[in-house]
Parts: C-alpha cells; sequence; structure tokens
C-alpha cells in the first residue's frame, strides 16, 4: 500500500545578512511582538497538513535557542551550509535519511519572509498536490522593467524596455518532491551551476516549474527599511 502524501517545510536560516549591516542575522531582528524567522514559521506551524518544519541554521547560530519556537515538537534543525542550496540540500539530506520518502512533498521558505498569508499556503499545496515536479507561489509585475547596460563614462543605461506581461515575480514557498528537488541541487552543485531559488534548479533538469499567483505583498526582508512594511502588512494580514 502507498503511504500518505506528506508535506515538509524547509526553512534555510544560516545566513548572516551581510546587506542589513544589523549585529545580529536579519531573521532574528524583532518584528511587531515577535522575530522575523517566528514570523516566518507561523504559517506552517499553523497548517495541520504540514507533518515537520526542518529549520537550516548557521554552525555558530546563537540565537535559535533563545527563541521559544524552538522547543516546537514539529521542528527539527540541521546545520546548513555556505549557501542557500547547500542548506537546502542537507535539510533534504535529513529528512531523506530520517522521516520522508522521495514523493513527499518539501516547501522551501525564506526565513526573512515573514508575510506569507494562510491563503496562500493553502492555495500552493492544494494546486500542486497531484503535480509530479512542483511549483512556486508568485506574483505577475506591475512596474515597467528595464534591462541595463554599463557604457564608459556614463554608467547605468537603458539597453531595452522588458515586456512585464511575461515576467512574474518569484517568491516563497517552492513546493517539489523532495527526490526530485535533491537530484536538481546536486546536479547544480556538480556542475558548479550557481542558483538563487529551487525553481531554479529544478529548470536545469529541464522540468516545468508551475506558477501559483499568490498576494504580492509576501515580502522579503532585505534592506532595514523592509522592516517597517512589514510591520505594517503583517498588521493587515492580522485585522
Amino acid at each position: 500500500m502507498m503511504a500518505a502524501l506528506r508535506f515538509w517545510a524547509i526553512i534555510p536560516a544560516a545566513g548572516i545578512s551581510q546587506r542589513m549591516k544589523s549585529s545580529v542575522p536579519k531573521q532574528y531582528l524583532p518584528l511587531a511582538d515577535t522575530t522575523v524567522i517566528e514570523a516566518s514559521l507561523s504559517s506552517f506551524l499553523q497548517q495541520p497538513n504540514i507533518t515537520g518544519v526542518i529549520v537550516a541554521l548557521n554552525a555558530d547560530d546563537q540565537n535559535w535557542d533563545t527563541l521559544s519556537v524552538s522547543k516546537n515538537e514539529k521542528i527539527h534543525t540541521v546545520i546548513g551550509g555556505n549557501s542557500r542550496a547547500e542548506s537546502v540540500y542537507n535539510a533534504l539530506q535529513y529528512l531523506d535519511d530520517t522521516l520522508a520518502e522521495d514523493q513527499d512533498f518539501v516547501l522551501v521558505h525564506d526565513a526573512a519572509r515573514p508575510c506569507l498569508r494562510h491563503s496562500d499556503l493553502d492555495l500552493l499545496m492544494q494546486e500542486l498536490e497531484q503535480d509530479e515536479v512542483g511549483g512556486i507561489l508568485a506574483s505577475p509585475m506591475s512596474d515597467t522593467l528595464k534591462m541595463a547596460e554599463m557604457q564608459e563614462g556614463s554608467g547605468n543605461v537603458v539597453s531595452k524596455t522588458l515586456d512585464r506581461e511575461i515576467i512574474w515575480r518569484a517568491h516563497t514557498p517552492q513546493m517539489f518532491r523532495l527526490g526530485t528537488l535533491k537530484k536538481a541541487l546536486a546536479h547544480c552543485v556538480k556542475n558548479n551551476i550557481k542558483i538563487t531559488d529551487e525553481a531554479s534548479a529544478i529548470e536545469h533538469l529541464g522540468l516545468q516549474v508551475k506558477l501559483i499567483k499568490g498576494q504580492s505583498d509576501n515580502i522579503k526582508i532585505t534592506h532595514a527599511e523592509d522592516l517597517a512594511l512589514a510591520t505594517t502588512i503583517l498588521k493587515i494580514i492580522n485585522q
């Protein structure tokens, strides 16, 4: 008899957030009455169909154990790597070795993306649960996009205007079959292919990634000013 389909969340949280210029990694910065990473974890811990959550931590992390969420029985931790891809791969290896099957789904979510709505998470899982590959939350671009090129003496200038009708902004979670994602990441590492998200690794296997339309306010904390925006978004979500 085939085992029931299971869903696992992976939160790569081993980064040190150089762009934030903060004394602590951005995932541990305060946000409203919690921290960024606790807000990012919230939707997964409250989703009854998420079997467990794997958080990939920096080997020198001194902040995780100070959080009450670290005691949550649904959460497992692993040591992350020097890159996002390595951290996610370590989490996949842990799941593969101990808890999960290749056909299980994994949902990879940024530790610094605290404004995920429960409805978007539910939609992603419902739309993709029968898919053999998977897909990502994304939102259509509304801004006009320019391709830049560097000209000596002039700095950056516009090379051309891109067609925004065919461009989407990738968000997380990104949801794929465990075995497929593990194979994709291993392929990229072996061939020294640089990737910025899990979907790009899947693309390098020649597989199609589905786009599931989510809310555009599912923002990632990258710069200090993003914290104020995230605080406002969370107030709206929680009204």
